[in-house]
């Protein structure tokens, strides 16, 4: 677990910290109950990862466009993620769909060691760049994300910020034996929010909601 100071990225003052703590009472009210998750939320600077021009924007809680397509997720739809996976503070996460680093800012004031996946260059290199900023060095690879990161396996939860058509066998393969997963499956554009979780029985899936997510490209996935 990385803890960001309360000046992350601001220089010597916060200048977004009542901004954070507005959108930590929202996500209260649409009934996030995970504290854990709440102060993830209260400490990771969300400015940093979107655009200049979407910048006062930043803590809505609102889905906002990154550039190539892709958009930062609502903070309340990644905080219900969080929560559904109940992280502890020393699991190994993997994540696929970097996209602007936000979620992966999260994800490591919530967990142990991160690493995550992202197929467009230019979003790796931004979302680098963005948590660096924001004082992290996070392992990052540039490439398909359906087929996971097997040189890091297993994993004990993978979060996959993409709609795909099927669970990828490859994250099956790589989480750990008591490992969960979080994934939107489904056609493109409609999805269900699915869980799935490794047992030694086998593999279990949980349908938890409807979702809306980019495609998930790759191998496993839709064609680009």
């Amino acid at each position: 677990m990385t803890p960001f100071g309360s000046d992350a990225g601001a220089g010597s003052r916060d200048t977004y910290g009542g901004y954070r703590a507005r959108l930590v009472d929202q996500l209260r009210a649409q009934g996030i109950r995970d504290l854990a998750v709440l102060q993830a939320f209260s400490v990771t600077p969300r400015h940093l990862f979107v655009p200049e021009a979407v910048r006062h924007r930043a803590y809505e809680d609102a889905a906002l466009p990154i550039g190539n397509g892709q958009t930062i997720s609502q903070p309340f739809t990644q905080a219900r993620y969080l929560e559904t996976l109940g992280l502890k503070g020393d699991e190994k996460v993997l994540e696929v769909g970097t996209g602007s680093g936000y979620q992966t800012a999260l994800l490591a004031a919530l967990a142990g060691p991160v690493f995550t996946i992202e197929r467009v260059p230019a979003l790796a290199k931004s979302a680098q760049a963005a948590l660096r900023s924001a004082g992290l060095n996070v392992s990052m690879l540039v490439g398909d994300g359906t087929l996971g990161w097997s040189a890091y396996a297993p994993y004990d939860a993978i979060l996959v910020a993409a709609g795909g058509p099927e669970i990828p066998p490859p994250l099956v393969e790589q989480l750990s034996s008591r490992g969960r997963m979080i994934i939107p499956l489904g056609a493109r554009g409609a999805q269900k929010l699915t869980v799935v979780r490794r047992t030694a029985g086998g593999v279990q899936t949980t349908p938890i909601g409807d979702a809306r997510f980019v495609p998930l490209v790759g191998e496993h996935g839709f064609d680009g």
